[in-house]
Parts: structure tokens; C-alpha cells; sequence
């Protein structure tokens, strides 16, 4: 073999290993005829000085090379990852699917990505900020029971949280729904058919918010007459919804059973079938809370309460996409919510 052939034998070689591995920032820079720092500039999101002239061959060298920027790398230099951790309790609630394909859509439309952190109790919330290395990301949006407003701000390094778990303090932002008015429709609709007696479900006591709930629901039914007979406890999830109704017993039935989640409504509705050979009891009235979308299909139809959750959204990504802004207007937004009836109510 000649050193001419052993020569295009390595060219070849290198030319493979180039077209197997992904495109690097420094082959875009090579193709477009510029430099590194020109390179990083053009494909900034900041819009970083460049000549027009080099960014649109910056542009059409990444183009044709397949080349996608690395956010995290971009963030090194910029601070400004793309990411937005979401701090949830855990993501088996119905109510959470429903208004997390939602929210992670629109953070992807405003050039976010979610990054989700479950933090399940009191115990694991302590023990992940404890023994894990904090970094940075644009923004927190909290909605786990399980974390202050401080303890968000000292873990990411960033005055930008957002809670969403009814714990905000005076630094913070924060969007939460207003209870009271939907919950007092539903009382309301329940005093018009003669209520009576009420059985209510509640879920975790360490929820700031559910006890908000709790205290609207009491003062409706007090208002209206209504009298509490019973109070169980669940963790807003089916199979909390189906071991409370299993401890009611069906000699004892109050007028109403109100249920602070949709998915604790739905556990109760199928106990109350199977007692009443898969018919659901005329002489009863049953109420949730998230307003699911399943609650809108024929095998749950659940009377419920809930709020707009796009409008819900628009204002967390508000708060998120322009803090200085935020931080010159109201800190902390809410929304009403309403009453939506259906068979069961």
C-alpha cells in the first residue's frame, strides 16, 4: 500500500467517524467559514450581536449539518437553561394529568422544558434537598404540599419560584384558585333538592389548600343547614375515594356525599353501583372537585367544581416568561371557580 493510499484509507476513516457522531457547534462554525464565538452567538436565543451576513450562514451550516443547540450547554454561559423544574408530591392524581399536558405544552410553546421532581412526603422532601446537589434552571413551579417558598428559593439557587401549594410568602409569586365560589354553588344545588345530611371526604390534611377547602365546604353547609354527620379521610386518589365509601354504611346513607377530588367521587360512585346492582342510588346526591374531563364521558357522570385550567396556565407562563414584570404587578393571581352539574348532582 502506497502512503497516498494509506492517506485516503485515514481520510475515509475520519469522514466515516465525522457522518456517525452528532454534528458539534465547532463543524458548524468550520462549514459557515467563521469562528467559534461568531458561531455561539448566531445560534443564540438571545439574539447576541452577529452580522446578518454570518448568522445566515451560521443558520444554513447548522440546517444542512442536522445541528441542534444544547440548551444545558447554552445555559453555562447564558444562565438561562430552557428548564423548569415542577415539584409535585406525585403525578398519579387524575387531576394532575389533566392540567399537566396542559401546563408542559405551553412551557414547550414559550421555548421552556419541564423537569419534573416527586417528592412523595415531608420525609422525602427533606431527605432530596438534603443529600441532592441543587442546579439551576429558569424557574420552579411548586406544587407539592411538601416545600416552603425559602427552602425552593435556597435549593435553585433563584428568587424566580412560583407556588402553586397555597405556601407563598412575601417573596414569592403565586397562582391559586378561589374554592369559594364554586363550592358554594354546589351547596347551594344541593340545599334546592332538599338536602339534609352530608358526608365529606377530604384528602391531605398537610395541604394548606385543602384546608381552605375544608373550612369553604363547612361554612356552605352551615349556611345552608346542612348538617356534616361524617368526615373521612383520603388522599385524593380512586382508591382512597373506594376504601372511605367502604366505611359507610348503607343503612346509615347521608343525603349528599361531597368529595374534595374527582377521583375520590369516582371511587365512591362505583362502591355506590356495586351496592345498588350497578345503578346509581336516585336518593343520593354525589359532588367532586377538579372538574376532570372524565367526568364529562357516561360512566362518570360526576357533579363537580372546578376552574378554567388553560386560564390557570396562562397565568403561572405570565408570572414565568417576565419575573421583572411580574414582581412590578400583583405577586399573587388567582381565578374563580364554578359549578358544573351533571347526573349525580
Amino acid at each position: 500500500m502506497t502512503l497516498s493510499d494509506q492517506h485516503s484509507g485515514h481520510q475515509t476513516t475520519r469522514t466515516r467517524h465525522k457522518k456517525s457522531r452528532l454534528p458539534t457547534l465547532q463543524d458548524v462554525a468550520e462549514r459557515a467559514g467563521v469562528s467559534l464565538s461568531a458561531a455561539s452567538r448566531a445560534l443564540s436565543r438571545d439574539q447576541k450581536p452577529v452580522a446578518a451576513e454570518k448568522r445566515e450562514r451560521v443558520l444554513a451550516a447548522a440546517h444542512a449539518l442536522g445541528y441542534s443547540a444544547n440548551p444545558l450547554a447554552q445555559g453555562l454561559s447564558t444562565r438561562q437553561t430552557g428548564l423548569v423544574s415542577i415539584i409535585v408530591n406525585h403525578i398519579g392524581d387524575l387531576s394532575d394529568l389533566d392540567l399537566f399536558d396542559i401546563l408542559i405544552g405551553r412551557l414547550q410553546d414559550v421555548g421552556k422544558q419541564a423537569s419534573i421532581v416527586r417528592l412523595g412526603s415531608v420525609k422525602s422532601a427533606r431527605d432530596f434537598l438534603r443529600g441532592s446537589i441543587s442546579y439551576h434552571v429558569d424557574a420552579a413551579l411548586i406544587f407539592s404540599d411538601f416545600i416552603g417558598p425559602r427552602q425552593a428559593r435556597d435549593f435553585f439557587r433563584t428568587n424566580h419560584v412560583i407556588m402553586l401549594n397555597g405556601r407563598q410568602d412575601s417573596q414569592s409569586l403565586s397562582v391559586q384558585p378561589d374554592d369559594a365560589p364554586g363550592i358554594h354553588q354546589a351547596v347551594e344545588n344541593a340545599a334546592r333538592h332538599q338536602v339534609e345530611t352530608a358526608t365529606l371526604i377530604t384528602g391531605r390534611e398537610s395541604s394548606e389548600l385543602e384546608k381552605q377547602r375544608i373550612a369553604f365546604y363547612r361554612t356552605a353547609l352551615a349556611r345552608h343547614g346542612i348538617l356534616v354527620s361524617t368526615q373521612l379521610h383520603g388522599d385524593y386518589s380512586y382508591a382512597s375515594g373506594v376504601a372511605a365509601a367502604r366505611q359507610i354504611d348503607p343503612r346509615h346513607y347521608t343525603d349528599a356525599i361531597f368529595c374534595t377530588s374527582d377521583a375520590m367521587a369516582m371511587g365512591v360512585l362505583d362502591v355506590l353501583r356495586d351496592r345498588e346492582d350497578g345503578i346509581i342510588p336516585g336518593r343520593m346526591r354525589l359532588y367532586g372537585f377538579d372538574n376532570l374531563s372524565l367526568t364529562d364521558l357516561h360512566s362518570y357522570p360526576i357533579s363537580s367544581i372546578g376552574f378554567d385550567k388553560r386560564d390557570y396556565v396562562e397565568q403561572v407562563v405570565s408570572l414565568l416568561v417576565d419575573p421583572a414584570q411580574a414582581r412590578k404587578g400583583p405577586r399573587h393571581l388567582g381565578l374563580p371557580t364554578r359549578f358544573y352539574g351533571r347526573q349525580t348532582g
